[in-house]
Order: structure tokens, then C-alpha cells, then sequence
């Protein structure tokens, strides 16, 4: 379905949510759709389940008689990368006092994300497009770190703590596994001389190193 589509569906659903009855003209007014594109929406969402009321006469128009709550299409995966991004090169500015603030704050925007992902079944999401680009980043970034484990080369890592702001270890990475809907890469960090987690979404930069290391001490 056409980004567009979507965005058009999902803003004719948020003027129903109120109560209100509207014409299909009207609907159309605000959408600056045709007549016939408003009745397709309405098709659309019925295929996800939401059902809207048809009021026939001179006066009709469509309501919507069920409370339905919409997934957040203000931020994607990508954005909350990149806004990862931009702290950590603020990170490095010294008069910058509120880096814990913000990663916090970036950590909520995370997490609201998610949870407004899994409120609604069905309906489609606009982030959905947007949300590409951000895959193929981490399915590179997945897929260095797991030809590092497999090849026991070293990696250069520059990670968002979420206490020390960005940190900058050589590891050795031994495992991914996946924990509560988050990736994470389990590796002896060099530092610590001990082995660590790292959620793979707070590796910023990486850089897997020609040296290798001669014993995965987890598998």
C-alpha cells in the first residue's frame, strides 16, 4: 500500500475517533481526495476490523461507534537512531550537562515506540516504510558482528552507555541473542577483562580489526 494511502487512511481515522459524524464530501475536503477514495478507505479499514458506521439521507455521513487506539507515526526506528547518533556527538562536548536527561529521554521515546507498535493488530502502519532504511543499518551491523564471531577476529566498538554516555571498547565478540524484543551481542570486552552485553541498537560505530582471538570463552 502506497505511503500516501496510509497516511490519508490513518488521518480520516483520527477525525472519526471523535464521535462525530462526517460526510463523505467533507471527508474528501480534508483529505483532498475524491469522493470514491473516501469509500475505498473505508474499505480498507474494515479489512483491519474497524467497522464504520453508514448514515444514508441528506444529512448521513460516516461514524465511527468503536474506540480505537492508533500506533505512534511521529517517530520511527530510524529517527531514535539517529537521535542516538546526534548525543553521541554531543557527548563529546564538555559544556553539554544533560546527557543523562536525554539518553533517558531517548531511552522513553524507545520504549513508547515499541509499546505503540503491539496496541493495534491490523492497521497499517505508516512508519513501516520509514522504519526500512533503519533495517538495513542494523542488518549490517548483525551481520559484521556475526562473520567476526564466526572469523574470532577482534572488534573496535563505540557504544551509548546508558550511565557513562559513549564509550569506546575492543572486544571480542562471542554471541548474539536476542532478549525482550532487543538484540544484543555478548563479547569479552579487553577493558573489564571479563565478558559483556552490548545492545547491538547502542553500537553506534564498529569496525571489525584484522587481529583475532584464539578462544570464544562462552562457546
Amino acid at each position: 500500500m502506497h505511503v500516501g494511502k496510509i497516511s490519508n487512511i490513518i488521518t480520516m481515522l483520527e477525525l472519526l475517533k471523535n464521535g462525530k459524524k462526517y460526510s463523505i464530501k467533507d471527508l474528501a475536503g480534508r483529505l483532498e481526495v475524491t469522493d470514491r477514495m473516501v469509500r475505498i478507505y473505508k474499505d480498507e479499514l474494515e479489512k483491519a476490523g474497524i467497522y464504520i458506521d453508514s448514515i444514508k439521507g441528506p444529512y448521513g455521513g460516516y461514524v465511527l461507534n468503536q474506540k480505537v487506539a492508533l500506533p505512534a507515526v511521529g517517530f520511527s526506528k530510524y529517527d531514535i537512531q539517529l537521535l542516538k547518533s546526534m548525543y553521541a556527538m554531543l557527548e563529546k562536548n564538555k559544556e553539554f550537562i544533560l546527557k543523562h536527561e536525554l539518553l533517558n529521554l531517548i531511552d522513553k521515546i524507545d520504549g513508547e515506540y515499541k509499546g505503540s507498535k503491539k496496541k493495534v493488530d491490523g492497521i497499517p502502519n505508516i512508519v513501516e516504510e520509514r522504519d526500512e532504511k533503519y533495517r538495513e543499518i542494523e542488518t549490517r551491523k548483525y551481520n559484521a558482528i556475526a562473520r567476526a564471531i564466526k572469523e574470532n577476529q577482534k572488534m573496535l566498538i563505540n557504544f551509548l552507555s546508558a550511565s557513562h554516555g559513549m564509550k569506546e571498547r575492543i572486544v571480542h565478540p562471542c554471541d548474539l541473542f536476542s532478549y525482550n524484543d532487543s538484540w544484543y551481542l555478548a563479547a569479552f570486552c579487553e577493558l573489564r577483562n571479563e565478558i559483556r552485553h552490548f545492545r547491538i541498537i547502542r553500537i553506534i560505530e564498529y569496525k571489525v580489526l584484522d587481529q583475532k582471538y584464539t578462544e570464544n570463552l562462552i562457546k
